[in-house]
Parts: structure tokens; C-alpha cells; sequence
């Protein structure tokens, strides 16, 4: 989908260098995510299981466009 792939390029471009490497982790778990899933989760309509997943679904949602 190209609206999930503007949002994590989004985070890539604006967080990923200066983010820790745990984070990077999650990160990296997420891509692994089904897309029918993570627009669930980017929607609103779901929240992740994934305590540290569903934090970075959050965090990157809530990134200016």
C-alpha cells in the first residue's frame, strides 16, 4: 500500500539515523507485519499486541506530515 509506504519512509527519513538500536529492532519487527494489519493499526481501528510495536505505531503516526 502506498499510504503505509509514505509513513514509514516518513520515519526512515526523519528518525532512523539518530534512533537507538532497540528501536531500530522494532522497527525492522514491524516491516515484518502484514499490511492489512499494520493499516488496522495505523488506523486506528486495532491496536497491535506488541507493547513496543504498537509505541512506534503511535510515535509514527503522530509525525508531521
Amino acid at each position: 500500500m502506498r499510504e503505509l509506504d509514505q509513513l514509514l519512509e516518513r520515519w526512515l527519513d526523519r528518525e532512523w539515523r539518530q534512533s537507538p538500536t532497540a528501536q531500530r529492532e522494532v522497527f525492522l519487527r514491524l516491516l515484518d507485519c502484514e499490511d492489512d494489519r499494520l493499516w488496522r493499526w495505523f488506523l486506528g481501528h486495532e491496536v497491535c499486541p506488541d507493547v513496543e510495536i504498537a509505541a512506534l505505531v503511535d510515535r509514527i503516526r503522530s509525525l508531521p506530515p
